[in-house]
């Protein structure tokens, strides 16, 4: 019994000494004091760009953030004008990401092209008809029926000069079919802005950022125009069997 008592009143006194600590050799605090709970130091996360001074203590470096993309947010893009803004009606640009905006854009560009071009045919092409020094002026009709009217070597160097501009173009867009991925067909570099293939004969390219976003929005504008009025050329024509300058009324030719 009194071995049980013995035992009961040192584990009292052990749990109680518990409650005091010594404090270390170099501390300057003599004796004993109660112990206070562990306290955790709250540090504020490091923003872009920029480090904790834990991690600088700690001797990390600095973390490079890759340049943002822009074809991310495509609402910034070259082209987005009032007063329709960014127009999307079937939500193309909701199901794409990055890669495929600037697919997209690339596509946009270059088609824009092609129709002002061929718009520029159509007046071009009418005006001269019957009457040029080419092929002994046998290109008569509507626009629509001239490529049928020309002889065979027109088509050839046509071929070679179509290949020989989208191989530039390939080469100066698109990454290497080898060095993609199946599920990415068609990727562009992403150093490549869309449609700028290094064709500037005038030098009218401006080297600020803003300038350039208003060209590229300008020449953007100006094809999807184009492609409007080449549809609307092909459609009268082949509703009315007469060219574009016959139904406008204009009596030109050269």
């Amino acid at each position: 019994m009194q071995l049980s008592l013995v035992a009961i009143l040192s584990a009292v006194a052990v749990q109680s000494t518990s409650a005091f600590v010594v404090m270390p050799s170099g501390s300057t605090t003599p004796g004993l004091r109660m112990s206070e709970p562990a306290t955790e130091t709250a540090t504020e996360p490091a923003t872009d760009g920029e480090i904790s001074e834990s991690a600088d203590a700690a001797g990390l470096e600095a973390v490079v953030l890759p340049p943002k993309d822009v074809f991310d947010t495509p609402q910034e893009l070259p082209g987005v004008v009032s007063p329709l803004g960014f127009f999307d009606p079937l939500g193309f640009a909701e199901k794409a990401d990055g890669a495929t905006m600037r697919r997209y854009r690339e596509a946009e560009v270059t088609h824009g092209r092609v129709g002002m071009l061929a718009v520029l045919g159509f007046l071009a092409g009418e005006y001269v008809e019957g009457s040029s020094f080419l092929w002994n002026s046998s290109i008569s009709g509507p626009a629509i029926t001239h490529l049928e009217q020309v002889p065979a070597p027109f088509w050839i160097l046509l071929t070679i000069g179509i290949g020989a501009s989208e191989s530039e173009r390939l080469n100066a867009g698109w990454v290497d079919p080898k060095d993609v991925k199946y599920s990415q067909p068609g990727l562009l570099r992403v150093d490549y802005t869309p449609g700028d293939i290094g064709f500037d004969p005038f030098g009218l390219r401006p080297d600020e950022p803003e300038a350039l976003k208003v060209m590229q929005t300008k020449e953007l504008q100006n094809g999807r125009l184009a492609m409007i009025a080449a549809a609307g050329c092909l459609a009268q024509e082949l509703a009315s069997g007469k060219g574009i300058l016959e139904n406008l009324g204009v009596d030109a030719h050269l």
